[in-house]
């Protein structure tokens, strides 16, 4: 899932703002710093959204910069959306799935490293299927910034300890 975003320099740093989520804001001493940390400040409102029971608003067209969501992360917010859509919430869910309500709090958890048969399980009950595919790194003809962003967001997971946000790339990364 990939989210335009707009990177503006400002007093020394630069500020990373979303047009399609205004709550969203970030910054770094770098642009390359601003747009590593764009992720995490668009997950957290995210978050703050499916707490609040708040529509996750779909990514635009991204025709200058943008950033892209780690997998794991944007499947919980398509099984969010596939709930409000339904009508589903998370008491149904749980009934539905036989899970006790915290295992569907903690699939939903952003940043949290649910396994793949959960949200396998999770989209089936809703009557949806979760599919991956594989592509091809991003060609070297897109903007710098979109170029720069995405190693970083690499190099982070891999260096992460324990079960972080980037779990899921940081076993692929390690299986090389």
């Amino acid at each position: 899932m990939r989210y335009p975003v707009r990177i503006t320099p400002d007093d020394g740093q630069f500020t990373v703002t979303f047009p399609d989520v205004r709550e969203a804001v970030t910054f770094g001493e770098t642009r390359e710093e601003a747009l590593a940390r764009a992720p995490d400040a668009l997950l957290t409102i995210f978050d703050a959204f499916m707490k609040d029971r708040r529509d996750i608003p779909a990514p635009s067209v991204v025709t200058g910069d943008g950033i892209e969501l780690p997998a794991l992360d944007t499947a919980k917010i398509e099984l969010y959306r596939a709930m409000r859509a339904g009508k589903v919430g998370k008491a149904e869910l749980a009934r539905r799935l036989k899970w006790h309500l915290p295992q569907v709090d903690r699939v939903l958890r952003v940043g949290h490293g649910s396994q793949l048969e959960q949200m396998e399980a999770a989209f089936a009950v809703l009557g949806k299927k979760l599919v991956i595919s594989v592509v091809d790194e991003e060609s070297p003809t897109l903007a710098p910034a979109a170029r720069i962003a995405q190693p970083k967001l690499v190099r982070a997971s891999v260096a992460s300890g324990g079960r972080g946000r980037y779990g899921l790339v940081r076993r692929a990364a390690k299986k090389r």
